[in-house]
């Protein structure tokens, strides 16, 4: 008997997660689809029923973050999607460059954990984390003067991603914990100040 479209979806969507997990774990070029398949508890046969390629499932993990919900990972952070302007901008960084968000090597935005792998990836996943960008900047300009004009109000979410992916990018690599704690704050201070 076939399975239902809803088994199916179920099935992709845990291939997914198992595969964002280990890219942010190891990188793309570290992990095999057998790797992956095993993690689904699924075998490697399975896999082409979902996904031609290994890239192309890179494709759907970098864009299934952005369904990402910080209260799921991280509840004890003060996170409400709500709020809007400067306060959903500040609380945005907060959560962006908290220390939960730096210790969860699982829970990494891709922005953070595969930009190397990206930068060498096909077009598709470049494309995947290009719209994560956008997202995240579109949000982040929200905090613009709107007096600044819509160029403006960009150029600030822009700047203001850059700030946070990059701080965490830098504090991701550094082994000493004060340093990546002086990175952490550096990143958000500057942001504030940039919000404010």
């Amino acid at each position: 008997m076939p399975y239902s479209t809803e088994h199916k979806q179920q099935t992709r969507a845990r291939i997914v997660e198992c595969a964002r997990v280990l890219f942010n774990r190891k990188g793309f070029t570290e992990v095999s689809i057998d790797e992956i398949m095993a993690s689904a508890k699924l075998t490697r046969g399975g896999f082409y029923n979902h996904f031609r390629t290994k890239e192309e499932l890179f494709v759907e993990a970098v864009a299934a973050y952005q369904d990402f919900n910080p209260i799921d990972r991280w509840p004890q952070l003060d996170f409400d999607p709500e709020r809007c302007g400067v306060a959903f901008a500040r609380q945005m960084v907060d959560v962006y460059l908290s220390r939960e968000h730096l210790d969860d090597i699982e829970g990494h935005c891709p922005m953070i954990a595969l930009p190397s792998d990206v930068a060498r990836a096909s077009p598709g996943v470049k494309h995947a984390y290009r719209e994560l960008l956008e997202r995240m900047a579109g949000m982040l300009a929200q905090s613009a003067d709107v007096s600044a004009g819509t160029q403006e109000a960009r150029r600030h979410g822009l700047a203001l991603a850059a700030l946070c992916v990059g701080g965490m990018v830098l504090a991701r690599t550094i082994e000493d914990d004060a340093f990546r704690e002086e990175i952490r704050a550096a990143a958000r201070i500057t942001a504030h100040e940039l919000i404010d």
